[in-house]
């Protein structure tokens, strides 16, 4: 069998399988994913055993820390995957939710109805626990699911998937609701991106190459997570503690992940006494600091920030600061070098956090929090398959809800058109 007809023999039985998975009930849902969360507690030390061999294979190869640190399944990481199900088993089913009803003039009743999507294509890099929280959020919105994980993780992936394969075998439903694409070969990520018939959406999630590479390639719809150029603005009336302690989680408590911050935006009103202090926590922390000119006046050790820096998702302890003058030149900042991604604002001002929230438009705006908690899980939607930068059909991370389309509904009582 070649290469592409293994593919499409993938795609054909995600087909199939979504017309059965669209219209299972509930309960049989949920304890299935109750099912799987158990199946991966019991399968952790063979999951563990053969996540080690990607990442003695990612050491050798030289791969980023950041890229190790999204690669490693720790217990804690396992745990949390089971969590995860579980949170998504507690959600509400969107499936056949009828979100509103209109009566027209001819007596017509019209209304919206959710429905899965069908199949869901999931390119991804690095995270093992991608494929647990993707087949968990497409299952509870009745869709299949097609896996196509990076290289680096080819045995975690094919360890996690069949182990979720295994719990849904043994409760009735078709294993094929979550499939892994087998090969590594970039090959096969082409084949799958020409199978418009067979997949509905393809999801993208890893490093803006991957996803420009998925775009230019494919004949069906992307949902696409370019990067994650994240902002905090510490704005002139900010309590000093908490705009250090925000900025500090911001970029420290996980630096290689997209929801860090990479450019603290800072008032030229506050600079001069947030500045010194938080430099010195964040260099003590092995944060490399690049300022604008301002920054450099107040804090002459750091290094001069390039233009390049502002729209860079370093994804490591690298930091870009500058001072602005005002709410609207951070925000004008924001737009022009952001990536639509997640932007906080620290500020004791109520107007000031209305304009923010109503004047950014980025796909996460926080108020006096970490850009951190851009994150599916912490936002109650109990995983994510993903943070979406653009506005169709999704915008940001995206849940249960966003796996689902609606189609009208319409209830007559013989009405004809005239």
């Amino acid at each position: 069998m070649t290469l592409k007809k293994e593919i499409l023999e993938i795609a054909r039985k995600a087909r199939e399988t979504s017309q059965i998975l669209a219209n299972l009930p509930t309960g049989v849902k949920n304890a299935a994913l109750r099912g799987m969360a158990d199946a991966l507690l019991r399968a952790a030390p063979a999951l563990r055993k053969a996540n080690a061999r990607d990442v003695a294979a990612a050491r050798e190869a030289g791969l980023s820390a950041a890229l190790i640190d999204r690669l490693t399944l720790t217990e804690k990481v396992i745990q949390g995957m089971a969590a995860s199900l579980r949170e998504v088993a507690a959600l509400p089913d969107p499936v056949g939710e009828v979100t509103r009803m209109w009566t027209r003039p001819n007596g017509l009743q019209v209304g919206r109805m959710r429905i899965p999507l069908g199949v869901v294509g999931i390119i991804y890099e690095s995270r093992p626990n991608v494929t647990s929280d993707a087949a968990a959020l497409c299952l509870k919105a009745g869709n299949a699911v097609i896996l196509r994980g990076g290289s680096e993780a080819i045995h975690s992936n094919r360890a996690v998937a069949e182990t979720l394969r295994g719990a849904l075998t043994a409760r009735g439903i078709p294993p094929d609701a979550v499939q892994v694409i087998p090969t590594v070969s970039r090959k096969a990520v082409e084949a799958l991106l020409q199978m418009e018939k067979e997949v509905d959406v393809i999801i993208p999630r890893g490093g803006e190459e991957l996803i420009r590479f998925v775009v230019s390639r494919s004949k069906i719809p992307v949902i696409k997570h370019y990067k994650g150029v994240c902002h905090v603005f510490v704005d002139s009336s900010a309590d000093l503690g908490m705009a250090e302690a925000v900025s500090f989680n911001a970029k420290v408590q996980r630096p290689g992940v997209c929801n860090a911050m990479e450019t603290l935006l800072v008032h030229c009103e506050i600079a001069p006494r947030f500045l010194p202090a938080m430099a010195e926590k964040l260099i003590a922390a092995g944060v490399e600091l690049r300022g604008c000119p301002q920054t450099r006046r107040i804090l002459p050790l750091v290094k001069p920030a390039r233009k390049e820096d502002w729209t860079a998702e370093y994804l490591d302890l690298i930091l870009s600061v500058k001072v602005v003058g005002s709410l609207e030149e951070a925000v004008a900042h924001i737009v022009r070098y952001g990536s639509a991604h997640t932007e906080a604002i620290v500020t004791r001002d109520y107007e000031n956090a209305r304009r923010f929230l109503r004047e950014v438009p980025s796909s996460t705006v926080l108020v006096n929090a970490s850009t951190r908690f851009s994150d599916g899980f912490e936002l109650g939607l109990g995983a994510e398959i993903g943070i979406s930068t653009t506005k169709l059909h999704s915008f940001g991370p995206m849940g249960v809800e966003d796996l689902t389309t609606l189609k009208f509904i319409v209830f007559g009582s013989g009405q004809i058109r005239l």
